[in-house]
């Protein structure tokens, strides 16, 4: 039996997974749609090129242009992520990749009982929807925009076509899978074994990073769900650093004040997932090859439009 990468995260962090509590928005025909399956009158908007520097804001973007992968720009798309929009669902086949850049999207494991546990976060540093070119199409867990903002989306069949046929842009991807999986173990332990104060360090410094913002939108009641701890014990913890002045919270937003504060107090885990990202998302010169026969890949590909 195999299993693609999301499947191998999720079990890597179902010892550890938190549930979350808060609605999510389905996709249904184009629509989104909230659980109980009334329309909230939102559709995702494809935003126009002129709001986004062409290419520009998404870090694992910008080490696919520095290889041969023009056919991938071309069927590049700039849109909205709205808040509540889930990209990909467990139930839905996953028919675009999707590069944030000002959004962030959680990736979270459906349980059997239909709570979510989220095991990862991506922003600006990379793409949601691993599992396409990897070989997995369908995968068990969801991803939903917590945080709304900009970025791109590409159809499957295109990015999966340029992971097959052009070694270089192979290479820079499965380097990102790399990272995004160092960043899941690290979440599991970091959960594991470092205070509250550490780990809300840690949550804190990944999403400004990849939000590319000093203010985030949490309450305290999100952040309990996804560090899988009381309510009671969040509010101690930011009243804390708040006191110490590396935050100010106000009406569920969080403004970081002293960054370098954050960094003190946070535990090892964030430094390592940091470097991991930085050393693997640096584009490097790799030789296009070009493979003269189908392959399995291919074959999946064609399955596909």
């Amino acid at each position: 039996m195999t299993c693609g990468p999301d499947v191998f995260i999720a079990l890597i962090a179902c010892g550890n997974v938190q549930t979350l509590r808060h609605p999510v928005v389905n996709i249904r025909s184009g629509s989104l749609t909230n659980d109980s399956g009334s329309s909230q009158g939102v559709r995702m908007q494809l935003t126009s090129v002129a709001s986004l520097s062409p290419l520009r804001g998404n870090r694992l973007l910008d080490a696919l242009r520095s290889v041969d992968s023009r056919r991938l720009w071309s069927d590049l798309e700039p849109c909205d992520l709205p808040r509540g929009l889930v990209v990909y669902d467990s139930s839905l086949p996953q028919t675009y990749a999707y590069f944030p850049v000002t959004a962030l999207i959680s990736l979270q494991h459906v349980m059997g009982n239909g709570s979510a546990g989220e095991i990862a976060v991506v922003g600006s540093e990379g793409l949601v929807g691993v599992s396409i070119f990897m070989g997995g199409a369908v995968t068990p867990g969801r991803a939903v925009v917590k945080f709304a903002g900009s970025g791109y989306r590409v159809k499957a069949r295109s990015i999966m076509s340029e992971f097959t046929h052009a070694a270089s842009v192979m290479q820079i991807l499965l380097r990102y899978t790399e990272a995004l999986m160092t960043q899941v173990s690290m979440n599991v332990a970091c959960n594991r074994h470092h205070s509250i104060d550490q780990q809300l360090c840690r949550g804190l410094l990944w999403r400004i990073d990849q939000t590319h913002s000093h203010e985030i939108v949490m309450t305290h009641e999100h952040i309990a769900n996804v560090l899988g701890i009381r309510r009671e014990s969040v509010t101690a913890s930011a009243g804390r650093l708040q006191e110490a002045g590396y935050i100010r919270y106000a009406r569920g937003r969080i403004s970081v004040t002293d960054r370098s504060g954050l960094e003190s107090r946070a535990c090892e885990c964030y430094g390592v997932i940091k470097k991991e990202y930085d050393r693997l998302l640096v584009a490097k010169k790799v030789e296009s090859v070009w493979y003269s026969g189908p392959t399995p890949a291919d074959r999946a590909c064609k399955e596909m439009r």
